[in-house]
């Protein structure tokens, strides 16, 4: 009797190291207004307008990562105005991995991915 395997392909997401893509040696203060916020995975985004020519890209953690670490997805609303501690990214211009993001109500959160 012949046997038949069956694979069932996944859709499979790149996921990539922080230092792959973002220099660790790099730090950003960005302070500006939230534009929007995408909360999807693998890592959410916030968009930051820091002057009303220049607008931030701002990758964190995957929502269940964020909110493993105290986020809620209503912390961040469009018109906010934030203060972002962050890395550059390597390549991308205006493009950045947050660290730690004060609020508008003076909290702190961190970002959902841990440093490698």
């Amino acid at each position: 009797m012949k046997r038949a395997l069956l694979f069932v392909t996944l859709p499979l997401l790149a996921h990539h190291s922080l230092t792959a893509e973002f220099d660790l040696d790099r730090p950003v203060k960005l302070e500006g207004t939230v534009a929007r916020v995408e909360w999807m995975n693998p890592h959410a985004w916030i968009y930051v307008d820091v002057s009303r020519t220049e607008q931030w890209a701002v990758e964190v953690g995957s929502p269940s990562e964020l909110i493993r670490r105290g986020w809620h997805r209503t912390d961040l609303k469009q018109g906010d105005k934030v203060s972002i501690d962050a890395i550059l990214a390597k390549k991308l211009p205006h493009t950045a991995n947050a660290r730690m993001i004060l609020l508008p109500n003076g909290k702190k959160v961190f970002n959902g991915r841990a440093p490698e």
